[in-house]
């Protein structure tokens, strides 16, 4: 089952949402910050009940700041709570830094290693 990408901006943040045959795949390009840690919170979250899987493509990101991490952790958890599979990949070096600085990198254990194929 596939679906057109859908773009949302969350203020600062651009999102596209597809949805492939095993995963919602959202491509995210911006800045991951506290201005728009809410709505892009508020986005992830919605997708999560409708999912198995929910894979954040990071490529584009080009900065997250701790509240944007603390976002990422929050909806890990809730996902994980809810049974879905929440996958990170293609990041940035600055994002992979950040990720490692803080151990969170672990949680995330095939970070990288699951392209998408979009189109």
């Amino acid at each position: 089952m596939s679906s057109n990408p859908a773009e949302r901006p969350a203020s600062g943040m651009n999102l596209r949402i597809s949805t492939q045959e095993d995963a919602t795949v959202v491509v995210c390009a911006g800045q991951l910050t506290a201005e728009v840690k809410e709505e892009f919170k508020a986005e992830i979250s919605a997708l999560i009940p409708k999912a198995s899987r929910i894979v954040l493509d990071l490529s584009n990101v080009s900065y997250m700041d701790s509240s944007g991490l603390g976002t990422v952790v929050g909806l890990y958890v809730s996902a994980r709570k809810a049974g879905v599979e929440l996958q990170l990949i293609n990041l940035s070096q600055r994002v992979r830094e950040l990720l490692g600085m803080t151990n969170v990198l672990s949680v995330f254990e095939s970070c990288g290693q699951y392209f998408v194929r979009m189109g």
